[in-house]
Order: C-alpha cells, then structure tokens, then sequence
C-alpha cells in the first residue's frame, strides 16, 4: 500500500484517491468516449532521430505491419488448399501480429468529414513536444477507444533501450550514475534515488515526471496483460505477478513505492495545469467542435465541470517554487528543462510496437502540454474574455493529449 504525503508536496495519497475515484474520474471517463477526445491525429511513420531502427519489434505478436502477400503461402491465400502446418503457424503468427501489433485506424465516413473540419480550430504554438506534422500524409486519425493502452508483447533489450535513453540522456543526472538494463536488478537506482534528493527541486521533479509516466505506463501494461491467447480468442486482464516486479517493495529493493509516488506526483503536476487553464476553455467564443451542436455543448459543459473541480482541490502542487530564484540562472534552467523534454518526445519515434508508440507520443505529448500551461500563467491570466486568444494557444492535438494523458 502507498500512503501518507509526497516529497516536495504538502498533498498525501489518500486525498488523491478519495478526489480522483469519486469525484473526478467518473466525469473524466464519460468526457473521454466522446467524438472530440477518443480521435487523435498521430504519425507512426516518423523515422527515429536517434539510432538507425532497422528492428520494428522483438516480438511477432507485436509486429505492426500486416505480412506482405508474397510471404504467405498461396494456399493460405485462396484459403482453399490444404497446407502445410509450418504455413499454418506462418499464417497464424501474421493474423497475431495484425491483432496485438497493429493500430486500428479505420474511422466512420462521418467521423473522417468531421475531422476534416476540425483542422480549422487549430493554431500552432511554442510547445514542450516535438509535434507530429499533422498535415504530413503520414499523419492519420486514430480511434482510442479501439485501440486501447495494453500489453502487446514488446519488451526486453528494444523496449528498454528507449527507457534507458529517456533516463540516461535527459534526467539532468550525474554521468557517473547509470540506469540497469534490467528490472529489478538496481544497485545503480539506489544512487540515483540519493542523487534525487540532494538536485534542486526543478531537476528533481523533471525527473519524478519522468518517473511518474513510466509508472503509468506500466501499471496499464500490468491491469491489461494477455492472459489467455488461444485461437478461439483472447483475454487480456490484471496481471499481479507482472505489477509486482515492477512495483512490489521486495522485489524492487524498495524502489518500486517511490515509482507509484512518483505516479501521484505526475497526477498532481498534470491536475494543476488542468486547474491554471480554466480561463482558455470558459470564453464562450471556445467549442469543443465535432459539428453535433447539442453534444459539443453537453461536452462543453462537462470539461467546464471538471476544470472547475480541479481548481477547488484543496492541495495543489505549488509551482511558484519552480525557477524561483536568480532570473537569469531560472530562464537558463527553463529552456533546458523545456529542450529536454522536447528530446522526450522525440525519442518515442524510436518505439518498435505502434501501438506502444501510440500511447507513448499522446502521453508525452499531454505532460509537455500541462508544463507549457504551468509555464505560460501570465499570458492565461491575459486572455480575452471574448476573441482570439493570440498570447496563449492549445491546438486540437494538444487538448486531446492533455485530457487522454490526465485520463491514464
């Protein structure tokens, strides 16, 4: 069990999850299945920046792209021969790869003219994120709700080479303290946790974000793993044995509690930015546009109702203690705090299962949206009750990537 208060906080954990489960979340939940929030644009084409990524995934099952023809077998094909059963397993393990792997992006022909219409609202704006060019014919709209966060089988050395450069190269971290490339096996964390606690608070918290995201991450791989995979169907659910390694106090050499604290700090971060930007969506001039009119006000009305909530917690995160001191160190500290996670989000082009790769890019891009509104509280608090908001903008993409990563 995780109890009592956060590092850096004056908020503990049963707070959190009294205000999350009972007030917050439900309404959250309902805001998320609707048109506006469940379709994202997203490009899973971009070639990773970093290292040359000739391995899309170290597993079949999370292949994502469909089996070119010639290599299925003919007989598979017509589906009228007998064949052999190595074609047979060939055959399977394609369909599998198709299932786990690949992104669903097939959209109604309303929903594709709705969105075409949504490209309008958007303005682009100084971010946190490298962002998809969402007019790139790469760039196509994808369903959330059929395409949900879980375990598709993409683990060991690829999977954890994304990690490992996230913490390794962008953690405002001492050279000397290296990350394991194994769970579990965490002489090196232990440093790096007594290396957290002496950093200023601006470099600690970047890291316990990051921290708090791979926990995310995690824990959703964990509660929708593959539990039964046989040809008559699937099961995903709840794997404890797989939560506990991750997380368990034993296991994790007493690591994993601080990585779910970490979770809690990443929620408190995300619902502050939530709380600061309540005057960009309250202008009446602000739709939620999908072109249903009775919805988009009924949704409307509902994020209103759950912006509001969030500014009357009771124990927000108080953010004045960022970048708080000498103004030229702190603009310095910013805009590397800012390149970092810019670098981030450009590491998740490097993720060889799409789905992961899905998830990863929409969440990073939602935590780089709620530091820009942290970041930004002078020229919220200058926007216009009516017209244009030309000092502070959030793009269609960014408003889906903030409540979808709030919502995880």
């Amino acid at each position: 069990q995780v109890t009592g208060y956060l590092d850096d906080c004056t908020c503990d954990v049963e707070t959190i999850d009294a205000f999350n489960n009972y007030k917050l979340f439900p309404r959250l939940n309902e805001l998320l299945q609707s048109d506006y929030f469940r379709y994202y644009k997203v490009n899973l084409q971009k070639p990773c920046p970093f290292w040359e990524d000739n391995s899309h995934c170290g597993m079949r099952d999370c292949a994502v792209q469909p089996c070119p023809s010639d290599e299925v077998p003919d007989g598979i094909r017509a589906g009228s021969y007998k064949y052999s059963e190595e074609a047979n397993s060939l055959a399977e393990e394609c369909e599998e790869a198709k299932r786990l792997g690949a992104v669903d992006d097939s959209l109604s022909k309303e929903t594709r003219q709705a969105v075409l219409q949504w490209a309008q609202h958007d303005d682009s704006s100084d971010s946190f994120c490298e962002a998809d060019d969402i007019h790139s014919p790469d760039a196509e709209y994808v369903d959330l709700l059929l395409n949900p966060e879980r375990y598709t089988g993409y683990k060991g050395p690829d999977a954890w080479k994304i990690w490992n450069s996230i913490y390794e190269e962008n953690c405002f971290k001492p050279q000397n303290v290296k990350r394991p490339l194994a769970s579990g096996r965490g002489e090196s964390f232990i440093y790096l946790t007594k290396w957290v606690s002496r950093v200023c608070v601006e470099k600690r918290a970047f890291y316990r974000l990051i921290s708090g995201l791979h926990a995310s991450i995690n824990i959703h791989l964990s509660a929708r793993y593959l539990l039964q995979d046989s040809w008559s169907e699937k099961k995903w659910g709840p794997n404890v044995t797989e939560f506990q390694q991750r997380f368990d106090e034993v296991l994790t050499r007493g690591e994993g509690p601080r990585r779910l604290k970490n979770l809690y700090f990443l929620y408190l971060i995300e619902l502050r930015a939530l709380s600061k930007v309540l005057p960009f969506f309250e202008r009446p001039g602000f739709q939620l546009y999908t072109g249903n009119e009775s919805q988009d006000a009924e949704m409307k009305h509902l994020l209103l109702e759950i912006l509001h909530l969030a500014k009357y917690f009771p124990l927000h995160f108080d953010e004045n203690s960022f970048f708080a001191g000498n103004k030229k160190e702190a603009a310095k500290l910013k805009e590397e705090f800012r390149l970092h996670f810019k670098n981030i989000s450009k590491i998740m082009d490097c993720v060889g299962c799409f789905k992961c790769r899905l998830w990863g890019k929409l969440q990073t891009q939602g935590l780089g949206t709620a530091l820009k509104i942290l970041f930004s509280e002078n020229l919220i608090e200058k926007i216009p009750e009516s017209g244009p908001s030309y000092g502070f903008q959030l793009t269609r993409q960014e408003i889906v990537a903030l409540f979808n990563a709030f919502g995880r």
